[in-house]
């Protein structure tokens, strides 16, 4: 899990360059993260698996500077990204292992997240920044 702390503060110093020079911001790295799916998609019937892996890559550091540019953003943090995942991801799979189907969990975890939301402050057009 090292390679992540490392990925990660080569992400920022992408965010940093990124700064001085012409940028697309976190949309730019969601509409490649399109990109890379269908070439991970092209990738599998040829098995060829170190190009699949690269591919893969490219999808990891376009989603990791997605999240990157939204945390400078004060959208997200990384950390509460990672966190929500283990949660949701824990409570499904032991859901399924306890004969619960998927779908019943997950439209469980929908009605918490809306409950979230719900409780979130209200926010002004004016206090958004992008």
């Amino acid at each position: 899990m090292q390679d992540i702390a490392q990925l990660l503060a080569i992400v920022e110093r992408k965010y940093q360059f990124d700064q001085q020079h012409k940028w697309g911001g976190a949309h730019r790295y969601l509409d490649d993260i399109k990109k890379e799916v269908d070439e991970v998609e092209e990738e599998l019937p040829r098995e060829r698996w170190c190009f699949l892996e690269d591919e893969l890559a490219d999808i990891l550091w376009n989603y990791l500077n997605a999240m990157n540019a939204l945390q400078h953003q004060n959208k997200i943090t990384i950390e509460s990204v990672f966190a929500r995942a283990y949660r949701k991801y824990e409570q499904r799979v032991s859901a399924i292992e306890g004969d619960e189907s998927w779908q019943a969990v997950k439209q469980r975890q929908k009605q918490q997240l809306q409950q979230e939301f719900e409780k979130q402050p209200t926010v002004v057009a004016s206090q958004i920044r992008d």
